[in-house]
């Protein structure tokens, strides 16, 4: 018999029923009121010599589910028993498994004695010795060894010898971890100076950012920046110093814009990289990543995308010659345990929980809930609220802010009165209640122990919480979409019901088991439940509930060409008609970008990589319609590829439109914040936009509501004090509103018009403009400076403001400290000394803790720290 024959007859005879009898036995350990089980199993009567036996041989297979047995036999030996020579021989077989974490939480926790290797004999103590020889590699900036696992060390010698490398592990596999160590080497050793990381959201942008950080310390002469500013680029070149910028991809064409040709990196890394094939955004990532590697061709490039089933597919546009790897794991770190919850016939408090194993089910016991779930939304806080027990650890996923607002009220409900309330739970509800609203929902909530969470949020808030999370003050946190986006947020249990991302669209497989796999992350827990409520409700789960699957990378360029005529029907009717009087036109609009500015800057889209990928006549096809757009337009290659995503055909109109203009050319500008026409300016060049360059701001009744966004967004004002303005202005207008929908209403109209659709079209606007000046001999009215899309994506227009943020200090922080300093023009040095000077005042600034604290941290050190009082850590 050969090793995988033994290896699939152990699944399938050899101990397939004790394995399955484990799953139920882990599952149960890990959940709260479940209903006594008459026929429970006693862990002490299971032969732990043969199942370790077989997990030592099932841990040798490549394949997921063999080791996936292994990693169930291991856990359970250190977990359910407590004979200290079995935990041992569990201790032993993760060694086996390269699960180095997981002995080490076991060792944390008490559950293996410390000093193994000392315990074993010699031909394992030699067998341990060699594993940990092999799965190690040299941090140069430390000199010491690091033990990895088998990913971790192919994407280490990979991404180290390669010019373009592309890594693929399940999520909660430790990526994430590796690559920050990897860059921070990369860094330190000397083999780059400008390293850019790129993420797809905001909020991972923070978390990466803070994370580096904490890397860094102790390393001198690398900063980390989440800014586009050509300052931190120029003494970075001038200096000696390193430089690595955590970056959206928008953020990073507001840096290509600023530099021009001078923009450089050694190094690139791009999170989440799977999103090249997101509808919309997909093709502004792609544009990104071309647009610095033609400015950069011996820039090395990596990409990281969680269980996808081809990295490769992104190294197909690698140059020819270069050196590339392809990086590929599905091995588990973590349990992972997929449990069914039906509501028992007849008896609404009760639950029946099945997990699932294969495509089989297996009974784990039933579920006794404090009251009667009448809605949904009790559902999953019922349910949530039960299982997790007064353990927390839990995650609640929504398919909105407000149903995550109505959860996390119902699940606080639940949980007994606090007899005080925790300092830092405190300090974040302040921060809620002086950074949001007074009457902020989520106040209260936290000072329970309860959270909801969604993008739209301010970072800083948004951080404190998942910080308070992970370290167990917040028990709940109720998430929506925000954690399919990269967010590396573990929890203990995720409970879960007919996910969807978007208004009404039903989760893929893929996204499912990205979301699920933040139930029980590497290091931090041996297992992670998914509690899928209602199963067979085909309303809320339509494929049913989805088997893991892993993601097929496809560029969203590609999928667009291959519709083939509808494409071309598309580019044939946008010269002569706005992108909404077309059919499809939300899927062809910013592809259709892309080709034309493809065509401008090569003369035919024959020459770029992508058409190698597609049919050769599709691409003559193509090649003719985009040659008859090119010859009707006047913009440059140049000013096209500035603005990913915007049509050149859109930009061709604005100028007409500029050259129409009978008035004052100076009019077409907007004018300083502080000018009493510049909120009146704004709503004119909205609907100006609309009309000629893309319907952004549609209808154009809504331009005046958008145009007060971001008029009081680049005045630096705080998002309490324009939700302040917002709730004043409906009652004003005797126009109906409840508060929670309000403050949500208006974060989201800060995150999406202000500082996404605004310094898309503005920048836009604005270079057409230029143009324009160009052109009619009036360069005077052009002014050097901070350009409106790095005001717009950072809500500032004063230098002081500026200088505060790239001290590194929060949006939220900085416009606090903002509000009293009388000065808009100083410096990062004057600004700095500012707050210096005034760190015995901060209290009585009534600023909230976590603000002082954010100040303490950034701007102050030793004894100045100290007196700049700072409240809990």
């Amino acid at each position: 018999m050969s090793l995988a024959d033994l290896q699939s007859w152990l699944m399938s005879e050899g101990v397939g029923g004790d394995i399955a009898a484990l799953a139920k036995l882990t599952a149960r350990s890990d959940l709260c009121n479940l209903a006594p089980d008459p026929q429970a199993i006693d862990p002490a009567c299971i032969d732990w010599q043969r199942l370790i036996l077989a997990g030592s041989i099932l841990a040798r297979s490549e394949l997921r589910a063999d080791q996936e047995a292994a990693l169930r036999i291991a856990v359970a030996a250190i977990s359910l028993i407590d004979d200290a020579k079995v935990r041992d021989a569990g201790g032993i077989l993760l060694d086996k498994l390269s699960n180095f974490r997981a002995v080490t939480l076991a060792i944390s926790r008490g559950l293996i004695g410390d000093r193994l290797e000392e315990r074993l004999g010699i031909s394992l103590r030699l067998e341990t010795q060699r594993r940990e020889m092999d799965r190690s590699v040299l941090v140069e900036t430390t000199g010491r060894w690091m033990e990895v696992n088998d990913f971790q060390q192919r994407f280490w010698a990979g991404a180290s010898a390669a010019a373009w490398s592309s890594a693929s592990a399940p999520t909660a596999s430790g990526k994430t971890f590796l690559v920050l160590q990897w860059l921070v080497d990369q860094m330190g050793s000397g083999d780059a100076t400008i390293a850019i990381y790129l993420a797809p959201t905001r909020a991972l942008v923070s978390e990466i950012e803070t994370t580096l950080e904490t890397l860094l310390k102790g390393l001198k002469g690398i900063e980390v920046s989440s800014l586009p500013l050509r300052t931190k680029f120029d003494a970075t070149r001038s200096g000696g110093s390193r430089l690595i910028l955590v970056l959206t991809q928008e953020r990073m064409h507001l840096l290509a814009n600023v530099l021009g040709d001078e923009f450089s990196a050694d190094l690139m890394i791009v999170d989440e990289a799977h999103k090249i094939g997101d509808d919309g955004r997909g093709v502004i990532l792609q544009d990104a990543v071309e647009r610095a590697t033609r400015l950069n061709p011996h820039m090395k490039l990596v990409f990281i995308s969680p269980a996808t089933q081809n990295p490769g597919e992104l190294l197909a546009d690698a140059p020819r010659g270069s050196r590339t790897v392809a990086i590929d794991s599905d091995a588990p770190t973590v349990l992972q345990n997929l449990i069914l919850a039906r509501q028992v016939k007849g008896k609404p408090r009760r639950w029946m929980l099945n997990v699932r194993q294969g495509k089989a089910e297996i009974e784990i016991g039933t579920l006794e809930l404090a009251s009667t779930p009448s809605s949904f939304a009790k559902r999953l806080a019922f349910v949530a609220a039960a299982a997790a027990g007064d353990r927390g650890g839990t995650l609640v996923y929504s398919n909105g802010a407000a149903e995550s607002e109505d959860i996390a009220d119902l699940i606080s409900q639940l949980q007994p009165d606090p007899q005080f309330v925790d300092p830092e739970l405190a300090a974040l509800a302040d921060l809620a209640r002086k950074g949001v609203h007074p009457r902020f929902r989520l106040a209260p909530l936290v000072e329970r122990g309860v959270a909801f969470h969604f993008g739209n949020m301010p970072s800083l808030l948004r951080l404190e919480i998942e910080r308070l999370f992970r370290s167990g003050k917040i028990r709940f946190l109720v998430c929506t979409s925000t954690l399919v986006e990269g967010v590396n947020l573990s929890c203990r249990t995720i409970v879960v019901r007919g996910p969807r991302k978007g208004k009404g669209n039903p989760m893929e497989p893929h996204d499912f088991w990205n979301l699920a796999g933040r139930a029980g992350r590497w290091g931090d827990e041996f297992q992670g439940n998914i509690i899928c409520l209602d199963p067979h409700d085909q309303d809320a789960w339509p494929s049913g509930v989805p088997f893991r699957a892993r993601y097929p990378i496809r560029r969203e360029s590609d999928a667009v060409l291959d519709a083939g005529d509808d494409l071309v029907t598309f580019l044939e009717a946008r010269l002569d008609s706005k992108p909404g009087e077309i059919e499809n036109s939300d899927e062809f609009e910013q592809v259709g970008a892309y080709l034309l500015t493809t065509y401008m800057r090569l003369g035919s889209i024959a020459q770029a990589d992508f058409a190698k990928r597609h049919d050769p006549a599709l691409i003559r096809r193509l090649d003719k319609v985009l040659a008859t757009i090119a010859a009707s337009i006047e913009i440059s290659p140049e000013l096209a590829g500035r603005h990913s995503g915007v049509s050149p055909i859109g930009m061709q109109r604005l100028l007409e439109t500029f050259r129409s203009y009978a008035g004052e050319p100076d009019n077409l500008l907007p004018v300083e914040v502080a000018s009493d026409d510049s909120y009146d300016r704004f709503v004119t060049i909205m609907r100006r936009i609309n009309a000629s360059l893309f319907p952004a701001f549609e209808p154009d009744s809504r331009a005046t509501v958008y145009a007060l966004i971001v008029y009081q967004w680049l005045q630096g004002r705080s998002l309490a004090d324009i939700i302040r303005r917002n709730i004043a202005w409906h009652d004003k207008v005797g126009r109906n509103y409840t508060l929670p929908g309000i403050i949500r209403d208006t974060m989201a109209l800060v995150e999406q018009i202000a500082r996404f659709r605004a310094p898309k079209y503005l920048s836009a606007y604005m270079d057409v403009l230029h143009l324009h000046y160009v052109e009619v001999g009036r360069e005077d009215l052009i002014e050097d400076g901070l350009d409106i899309g790095t005001k717009l994506e950072f809500g500032v227009s004063s230098q002081t403001l500026i200088s505060l943020m790239e001290l590194g200090l929060s949006r939220m922080t900085a416009v606090a400290l903002y509000e009293k300093i009388a000065r808009d023009d100083l410096n990062q040095a004057q600004a700095l000394e500012w707050v210096v000077d005034r760190a015995d005042q901060l209290n009585a600034m009534e600023l909230p803790v976590i603000i002082v604290r954010e100040l303490r941290e950034r701007l102050f050190s030793g004894d100045d720290a100290a007196s700049a009082g700072a409240g809990p850590d």
